[in-house]
């Protein structure tokens, strides 16, 4: 049997981002979450009684913090930087090292954690394009720590909450696409409450390696 849903305590990196700030949205609303740990560079600007927050700049280092990072059972990693302007070493140190080194500090201090990883529509470790290789040998590396759970995520265009501070502009003049888009390529369009809730719905499984495409995230969120 897995965790009940009241025993659960989470660590959430990339809050400032759209991604993370919509998962920490989701779990600050919802009682299945019993607390809530941020990671940032930067604060998120949210305060609730059951989110703490540590401000730490070097995710490459996670020494002095070591003592925060104990007692959670889940890490839902949303952290992340575009391919789009950026050399290959620099996405490859932001993306596959600076993920590898957070997880397995976080394998280390956590024996039972899930750790729920946000990578891509089209991520594929054999693709042509070198930002789908990196994330792919992410998501393989990721599976083979020794975290009781790894879910890899790879959502494809994502509608957000109406009232996310941190959502790409750009988003409110195609939202009009999502219903016509989910209609007709379902599996590459879902909901940021979707994407959430079915990292939170991870919680309730046991043992579980699996890449999650949107037609999957779609059918978890509704568990």
């Amino acid at each position: 049997m897995g965790k009940t849903r009241d025993q659960n305590n989470v660590i959430i990196t990339g809050a400032t981002g759209m991604v993370g700030e919509g998962v920490l949205m989701q779990c600050l609303n919802i009682t299945e979450i019993n607390s809530v740990l941020v990671v940032n560079r930067k604060p998120c600007g949210y305060s609730h009684p059951k989110l703490k927050e540590i401000i730490h700049p070097d995710f490459f280092d996670f020494t002095a913090i070591e003592n925060q990072l104990t007692g959670y059972n889940a890490c839902f990693f949303c952290l992340g930087i575009t391919s789009v302007g950026v050399d290959q070493e620099t996405y490859y140190k932001m993306t596959y090292t600076l993920t590898m080194h957070v997880a397995q500090t976080l394998s280390r201090l956590n024996s039972d954690m899930t750790f729920c990883y946000v990578s891509g529509g089209g991520t594929n470790e054999h693709s042509r394009l070198k930002w789908a290789q990196v994330k792919g040998k992410t998501e393989s590396d990721l599976t083979k720590l020794p975290f009781a759970q790894v879910f890899n995520f790879r959502p494809g265009f994502i509608k957000p909450l109406t009232d996310q501070k941190y959502a790409h502009k750009f988003y409110k003049y195609i939202n009009w696409l999502f219903p016509i888009g989910r209609a007709v390529y379902p599996s590459g369009f879902c909901t940021m409450a979707e994407l959430a809730q079915a990292m939170i719905n991870t919680l309730s499984h046991h043992g579980e390696r699996r890449v999650l495409e949107g037609k999957d995230i779609i059918a978890l969120a509704k568990e």
